[in-house]
């Protein structure tokens, strides 16, 4: 209990943006840390009692992050973190399949793929592109019109 206060104060100590947290009814947040957080001015919510899937959407993706970006980057400081996960996020939501959108990727690109007789070959005058992300860990992929 001790060490999650501690740990608390020194996130919090500087200036902060956060103005809650939410935390399951495990016995490391006690009483005595949700008022240390209050004398920040963060407002503590709980999840659900009994219900152990209430924070499983967060902690998938945050899972996800780990994985699949922060295993393989050390960032240097704060700024560069928050420059990783920019890209990864931007990468996350418009370039990265997502196999329960069957699989799709959440923000479509604007720019339509035209139609081809066949669903697995190239439409004529086409080629694929790759683009690099976060320095290439992951790729991006497309399609380009040839020059003629």
């Amino acid at each position: 209990m001790e060490w999650t206060i501690q740990q608390l104060r020194e996130f919090l100590a500087f200036d902060h943006t956060c103005r809650y947290l939410i935390h399951d009814r495990d016995s490391i947040f006690s009483p005595t840390a949700d008022q240390a957080l209050s004398g920040f001015g963060i407002r503590v919510l709980k999840t659900p009692v009994r219900a152990p899937k209430a924070n499983a959407f967060c902690e998938r993706l945050v899972g996800t992050i780990r994985r699949e970006c922060l295993d393989f980057l050390i960032p240097l400081s704060e700024g560069h973190l928050k420059r990783i996960l920019r890209e990864y996020i931007r990468h996350y939501n418009r370039g990265r399949p997502h196999s329960a959108l069957g699989p799709e990727i959440p923000e479509q690109p604007q720019a339509k793929v035209p139609a081809s007789p066949h669903r697995h070959k190239l439409p004529i005058g086409y080629r694929v592109t790759a683009k690099p992300v976060l320095g290439g860990l992951h790729h991006e992929y497309g399609l380009k019109k040839e020059a003629a």
